[in-house]
C-alpha cells in the first residue's frame, strides 16, 4: 500500500561546510526526480522504414521542498547559500514518514531565497548519476 506524507529530515555532509540537517515544513508537497537515464519523447524518432530510434539521456537526480528557516541561531538559508557556490558536493539524504530514506550527491541549485513572513524557504538539490533508496 502507497503511504504518502511529509518529509521529515534532510541530511547533508558537506566536505568543507560539514555536516547539518534540514527539517522540512508538515504538510508541504515534495517532488523526487530520481534522475538516470530517459527516453527522448519526440514523435520524429523513426527512421524511413517506420523503425523505432530510441535516444537515451542522462538526466540529474533532484529533490525539492520547503524546509524550515532559524535565522537567530541555525541559519540553514545561510549554509545552503554557501553550499550552493561551493564547487564540491555533499552527500544528501531525505528521509520520509513511511520509513524510506534516499540518498545522492549534489548541491543546492536554482535561486536560495528566504521567506521571512513564514520562516521558510524552498531547497532544491541536485546531483549527477542517480537518486537511490537506501532503506
Amino acid at each position: 500500500m502507497p503511504v504518502g506524507g511529509d518529509i521529515t529530515e534532510i541530511s547533508y555532509n558537506h566536505p568543507t561546510i560539514g555536516s547539518g540537517v534540514l527539517y522540512p515544513k508538515a504538510a508541504e508537497d515534495s517532488t523526487f526526480d530520481l534522475g538516470g537515464f530517459r527516453g527522448n519523447d519526440d514523435a520524429n524518432m523513426v527512421d524511413g522504414g517506420g523503425r523505432n530510434i530510441r535516444q537515451l539521456n542522462q538526466v540529474r537526480w533532484s529533490f525539492e521542498g520547503t524546509v524550515s528557516w532559524d535565522m537567530n541561531i541555525d541559519n540553514e538559508l545561510q549554509k545552503v547559500t554557501d553550499m550552493s557556490k561551493d564547487p564540491q558536493e555533499a552527500d544528501w539524504t531525505f528521509t520520509h514518514i513511511n520509513g524510506t530514506v534516499w540518498g545522492g550527491k549534489g548541491a543546492p541549485v536554482g535561486d536560495v531565497q528566504g521567506n521571512g513572513n513564514g520562516s521558510t524557504f524552498t531547497l532544491k538539490a541536485s546531483g549527477g548519476k542517480a537518486l537511490k533508496k537506501i532503506i
